[in-house]
């Protein structure tokens, strides 16, 4: 199997923007249909997880990567390759603890929120962008990683940064062999 090389830019700007007012315009009627921000949040998240457990067989089966062996090594390909192909954009990576399980993805841009000036009133608890905390925890997942995935800063909500957090719950764990005698 060869992975492919040659994309069609036109197609996927067309696809982007696409996404992104649609998205809008399910953040919006989702807002009407729930009272509070936590039910939304929870309902991105969710939908986000679903999409992630699908996108991931597609997303090895396009990129070409190889086993990681490390988280960092994890983070680093869903911000160089996973971001990149899906969203167009490359975020910053940075370790939060010496125990190098917990990273932050900066967004210096969010295609999701292109065509958004501010959250919508009265909705100040509202993770607009939840989608992509499910999107990245259902792909772990689905490779048995378990992770906390949430937004620790938002632009929309007045942050200088949008900052993803993810948490690795467990060590990766080391396949032993045994050799037969």
């Amino acid at each position: 199997m060869s992975c492919p090389t040659h994309r069609r830019p036109e197609y996927r700007k067309i696809n982007k923007d696409l996404f992104v007012l649609t998205y809008g315009a399910l953040v919006a009627q989702l807002c009407k249909d729930y009272e509070k921000d936590e039910d939304v949040n929870k309902y991105l998240d969710k939908m986000g997880y679903g999409i992630g457990t699908r996108l991931v067989e597609d997303f090895l089966a396009r990129s070409c990567v190889g086993r990681c062996h490390s988280y960092s090594e994890i983070t680093d390909i869903i911000a160089q390759v996973a971001f990149k192909m899906y969203l167009g954009i490359t975020p910053s990576v940075t370790c939060n603890n010496s125990s190098r399980n917990e990273f932050s993805l900066i967004l210096d841009k969010n295609p999701l929120v292109e065509f958004v000036e501010e959250l919508p009133a009265g909705r100040s608890s509202l993770c607009y962008c939840n989608l992509l905390c499910g999107i990245i925890r259902g792909a772990l997942e689905m490779v048995h990683l378990a992770a906390d995935v949430t937004f620790l800063q938002d632009r929309l909500k007045g942050d200088s940064v949008t900052e993803i957090g993810i948490t690795f719950l467990k060590k990766p764990e080391e396949k032993k062999y045994r050799r037969k005698k």
